[in-house]
């Protein structure tokens, strides 16, 4: 129980980190481009980077390492459903309120799609009676 407890600390931690870090760079972006399109361009940017990231990532894994890394991937599924409830609950207007709740919605999908793929996936190693 206690690394249990160990890793859901260690994850907010590393969270509020996060969030202060994205936060500073893009108060220092706004700031320095005068914020509008350049702000988010850059969004843009960020987020193809990312997308063709975990492509690339993705297409890399061997089927042997799949099942331990979805189960890996469940966790951080799990810290994005906290960055989503901080979002839904944060004073940032009502779009932001409705925005934050349908992303609370999609990382629980996430987050139970994920261990059901993985229990399927492990009941498959199982030996039968």
């Amino acid at each position: 129980m206690f690394v249990l407890t160990f890793a859901v600390q260690a994850a907010t931690d590393a969270l509020s980190v996060a969030v202060e870090t994205i936060q500073e760079a893009a108060a220092a972006t706004t700031a320095a481009s005068g914020g509008g399109a350049s702000h988010l361009i850059l969004l843009l940017t960020v987020f193809a980077l990312a997308v063709f990231l975990g492509v690339e990532i993705i297409t890399k894994i061997p089927p042997t390492l799949h099942t331990p890394l979805m189960s890996g991937s469940n966790a951080i599924s799990g810290i994005t459903v906290l960055g989503a409830i901080l979002a839904a609950g944060g004073d940032n207007g009502t779009w932001a309120g409705i925005l934050g709740f349908a992303a609370v919605v999609f990382a629980t999908m996430n987050v139970v799609g994920g261990f059901v793929v993985t229990n399927r996936m492990l009941a498959m190693f199982r030996t039968r009676k």
